[in-house]
């Protein structure tokens, strides 16, 4: 029992995970800063070299220098020591690949390397410049596992190998993660330092620009780098190497060249195709790997006419094509973990060469004064030839003659064995010359060396005589791009800009469906159904929109909301769509009462409102920028008043309004004469309403000589006039006939201004459907009543709205592509959507 000590299990695991933490941090999992290896990289290394495996020599087993490391040096596991020789010699984890390998040692696809038995390997070319002068007491050894031999503690390392070729490792409660770098920018930078120590380490990226990869890539923006390089940690975002290659038959091909760091080519692949299976990405015809021993190259074909921006941006989205590689610079300095910045890092390494020299120039001076002693004995010896010979002959053994020799002529013990060992031939004339020579130049060099260790400046001037060596030997280009601008891949990045049909029910209901769902039809046609309604629900309204538009709905109460198109669901054509207010925050029973649409939230153009009781208001858009969930005040409304029409105006002074009346009346005048107001504001009368009429419909008139103005009722009758007979009046008048409306007709639903070339598109209260043609409709005069457009059926049924559209796609893709571009409608053409991008693909489309 008195052997047993009473111990609190508290302080005994305290105690015994610290020291199993300290064990992992120092000796298995960190690298050291001054090599930049871990201690199963530095033995492998050291290993190779006691075997004499330079790269100059032939390749042996990979079992065998596995064996040799194990049974010395590391003694845990055959797995742990291969594995980590395989990645040193993987051209795709290294930069600088430190084992040349002989058979397979594993691809970017995830395939292992052969077993050990079958594969060979030697030391490149590089590893013998971080072992170079290891056998002149550079560096510290220890010993090793068992106390039978010694292994050094650290390399020479004539290189900064920790930023060459990186490292990646996780200890107990720490990780590090230094990617790797070009070793002419590494030697630049690490000169410039040597040259001015009070560099920043922002200075030293005009010589190290960043990582630079074994796989190449993009890293996208620099301001990651600059925290890495400032603080140790930042992260980088790092995407893949694109070409576009066009084809002779119009399809595109997406070539995928480089990929990010450490990023399995075979994972990608089928992460793609999983996507292309789900449909989250839409588009890609085939995908195939064509990648051979001149690099990567991953063809994905998409389908024809299909946009190869708005693909990569999924693939960059959805995939690791593009990915974070998160820099941790955490290193051992002292047997300590730090984090380091990147001059911190340069500046341990500089410590550690102008040590390593500095004890290299000892080794050198001792070794060199050591002969010139035996050298000087010589010349004693030689100047007393004769009588040294004399004595020599007249002892009685060695050890008397050594005796005598420095007894009578004062020559030292190492002097006077060198003496007796010394060979007949060196008494000939010729010899007697060359150990004069030997001895004057060695007394020369003993000089150099002593100065240079009286000279610290000295010591720099051969360190970075090493280095310019090393970056004329083994520089290469850098692999990795890095741009300064660092894209973000916003959600409308992965939206197709095409056009679609909007349509909204009086219960609330929208749905967004392609626009090639809709046939053209002749006028007097029946129509399609477009979608079935809940029991009293009818569709209200529909628009014309692109998926990238934002859209400004208004509602009933004078409220806006802004949300974009593609946020619509997309269904299809006998869908009910999907409940607006579960899309936009609706208050209770608010309804939609008018949308247009934007791009540009400028300056320069304002939104002008038209309401039931004739009230008129202009209010700049910018206002309207930056609204929230819940939406923001556009118009202050009387209690029974509700909103009619809200349009975009771009140019105030030229640009009209028009508003119409249920009984058939309108008045025509300039926005000019409405004074620009805040949001919270009522307006002015722009027409003097008659007993019992309302407004139901306003326009804005930008192109008088081009269009011409369509009328439609509620009975499906409608007409075309010409804009010129409606008279130019002041605001707030009665206004003149606009259609002659008669229980035939019905009263007026709505008013647009067309042009030859257009589409239409009208809906009844009960979901049908019609398009037709502008030119399809007779030009009338302004107080008839026109013809029947559509046609209902029976009281219940009514027309409740009529849009713009373009026209039908044509069978030949030249002739759609220029129909499209020259039929877009006055809402796509305004400046609020005249982005630069939609330029020019209108004009890549008329081409």
């Amino acid at each position: 029992m008195s052997n047993i000590n009473n111990r609190y299990i508290e302080d005994e695991m305290k105690e015994s995970y610290l020291d199993y933490s300290m064990s992992v941090i120092v000796s298995r999992a960190l690298p050291d800063v001054r090599d930049g290896m871990k201690p199963v990289h530095r033995r492998i290394l050291f290993a190779m070299n006691e075997l004499g495996m330079s790269f100059d020599k032939p390749y042996k087993k990979s079992a065998r220098i596995v064996g040799e490391v194990l049974g010395k040096y590391h003694p845990h596991g055959d797995s742990a020591v291969y594995g980590t020789m395989v990645r040193m010699a993987q051209d795709f984890n290294y930069r600088y690949p430190l084992i040349s390998g002989h058979g397979n040692f594993g691809s970017i696809d995830g395939d292992s390397a052969a077993a050990m038995r079958y594969t060979e390997a030697r030391m490149a070319k590089i590893s013998n410049e971080l072992l170079e002068d290891i056998d002149k007491n550079t560096i510290d050894f220890r010993k090793n596992f068992d106390d039978s031999l010694d292994e050094p503690t650290v390399l020479p390392a004539k290189l900064p190998n920790l930023l060459l070729n990186g490292a990646t490792g996780i200890a107990v409660g720490m990780a590090t993660n230094i990617p790797p770098h070009n070793l002419g920018e590494i030697v630049d930078g690490t000169l410039a330092l040597i040259d001015n120590p009070e560099l920043a380490p922002l200075d030293l990226m005009e010589y190290i620009k960043g990582p630079d990869f074994p796989t190449g890539g993009i890293i996208d923006g620099d301001k990651g780098i600059k925290d890495a390089y400032m603080t140790g940690r930042g992260k980088v975002r790092v995407r893949g190497k694109i070409e576009i290659e066009e084809l002779k038959n119009g399809k595109i091909n997406i070539i995928i060249r480089e990929i990010p760091y450490q990023l399995n080519k075979a994972t990608l692949i089928e992460k793609i195709a999983e996507l292309v299976k789900d449909k989250k990405i839409v588009g890609i015809s085939d995908l195939r790997d064509e990648s051979d021993r001149d690099g990567i190259r991953v063809v994905i074909e998409l389908k024809k006419g299909e946009e190869p921006e708005l693909i990569l941006n999924k693939l960059y989205k959805y995939t690791d094509l593009q990915s974070t590689f998160g820099i941790i610079m955490l290193a051992l300095v002292n047997n300590t973990p730090k984090v380091l910045n990147l001059k911190q890092i340069i500046e341990e390494y500089i410590k550690h060469r102008f040590e390593v020299i500095t004890r290299r120039t000892e080794f050198n001076l001792d070794k060199a004064e050591k002969r010139a002693h035996i050298l000087q004995g010589y010349r004693i010896a030689l100047n007393n030839i004769d009588r040294i010979i004399e004595l020599v002959r007249a002892a009685t053994d060695g050890n008397q003659a050594r005796e005598q020799l420095i007894e009578k002529y004062g020559f030292t013990d190492v002097q006077a064995r060198a003496i007796l060992d010394m060979k007949l031939q060196r008494l000939t004339g010729l010899e007697r010359d060359k150990v004069e020579a030997e001895y004057q130049e060695i007394e020369k060099y003993i000089g150099e060396l002593k100065d240079i260790l009286a000279h610290d400046s000295k010591i720099y001037d051969i360190m970075k005589n090493e280095l310019q060596e090393l970056k004329d030997k083994y520089n290469d280009e850098r692999r990795t791009i890095i741009e300064k601008e660092r894209k973000e891949i916003s959600p409308e990045d992965l939206i197709k800009d095409e056009e679609v049909i909007l349509t909204f029910t009086n219960k609330g209901y929208v749905k967004r469906m392609e626009l090639s769902k809709y046939k053209a039809q002749r006028r007097g046609g029946k129509g399609v159904a477009s979608q079935n309604t809940v029991e009293d629900d009818f569709v209200e309204n529909i628009e014309s929109a692109s998926n990238l538009d934002t859209l400004m709905v208004f509602t009933n109460q004078g409220r806006v909301y802004n949300i974009k198109v593609y946020e619509i669901p997309e269904t299809s054509k006998q869908s009910r769509g999907r409940l607006i207010g579960n899309i936009i925050n609706l208050k209770d029973d608010e309804k939609i009462r008018a949308i247009i649409k934007t791009r540009d939230f400028s300056n320069e153009n304002e939104v002008i409102f038209v309401t039931k009781e004739g009230i008129v208001k202009k209010t700049n858009l910018s206002e309207f920028k930056n609204i929230n969930s819940s939406g923001l005040k556009a118009i202050k409304l009387k209690e029974k008043d509700d909103i009619i029409y809200v349009g975009m105006i771009q140019d105030i002074e030229k640009e009209q309004l028009l508003i119409a009346t249920e009984r058939g009346y309108s008045v025509r005048f300039i926005c000019g004469e409405i004074r620009t107001t805040g949001r919270d504001t009522m307006g002015v009368k722009g027409l003097t309403l008659r007993e019992g009429d309302t407004v139901v419909s306003a326009l804005l008139i930008k192109d008088i000589e081009n269009s011409s103005i369509l009328t439609i009722t509620e009975n499906g009758y409608g007409k075309r006039t010409r804009i010129d007979e409606y008279p130019l009046q002041s605001r707030s008048g009665k206004g003149v006939i606009n259609l002659r409306c008669s229980p035939k007709t019905g009263a007026v639903v709505s008013v647009l201004t067309v042009s030859n070339g257009e589409q239409l598109m009208a809906i009844t209260s009960s979901g049908v459907i019609i398009r037709i043609a502008v030119e399809d409709i007779v030009l009338y005069g302004r107080a008839t009543q026109g013809v029947i457009i559509m046609k209902v059926n029976g009281k219940d049924e009514k027309v409740v709205s009529i849009t713009r559209v373009k026209s039908e796609d044509s069978e030949e893709e030249d002739i759609e592509k220029a129909e499209q571009a020259a039929t877009i409608d006055e809402e796509l053409t305004s400046k609020e959507i005249e982005s630069s991008e939609e330029e020019e693909l209108i004009e890549e489309t008329v081409d």
